[in-house]
């Protein structure tokens, strides 16, 4: 059976917390899906088709690595592209605490689906798409957060 894992998120923008994290868990699975959130009660930066166009740019040359996005449950878009993982980067110990009590829900509604954390590297904890979208609205320098794509993306606009 293959190990599929999915690593959810927004990605608005990707930044090197997540390639942190995407990288080091490329190995752990035969198949690295980077699962685009979709949140109508959030108003993201970009679209869902810049960001997956931004992580496809990113992992070309990475064929383990695929991108989708999804609305609804993550537990059951893991059952739709049979996932047996969740991917979850952790940067503080308050990022744990939340990211527990969703796996503990995640866990209670399937049993089956594990999740598994990876702490981001130091030189990453304090990146977060919240704060590059500050940095990037404020025309600030962000190419020392986020991945080469996404710059050409920023220059251009």
């Amino acid at each position: 059976m293959q190990r599929i894992c999915l690593f959810p998120g927004t990605f608005d923008p990707v930044t090197f917390g997540h390639t942190d994290v995407i990288d080091r868990a490329i190995d752990l699975f035969d198949e690295l899906i980077i699962g685009i959130g979709v949140n109508s009660g959030k108003q993201p930066m970009y679209s869902v088709e810049q960001r997956k166009a931004w992580i496809e740019e990113v992992y070309k040359d990475q064929p383990k690595v695929k991108v989708a996005s999804y609305e609804g449950l993550t537990v059951n878009f893991c059952k739709q592209i049979n996932a047996q993982f969740i991917l979850r980067g952790i940067r503080y110990v308050s990022d744990f605490e939340y990211e527990k009590a969703i796996a503990d829900m995640n866990r209670m509604m399937d049993e089956s689906i594990e999740t598994i954390f990876l702490t981001c590297s130091p030189r990453y904890s304090t990146v977060a798409s919240t704060l590059v979208r500050d940095v990037i609205r404020n025309g600030g320098d962000a190419s020392k957060f986020v991945p080469a794509p996404v710059i050409a993306t920023i220059r251009k606009a």
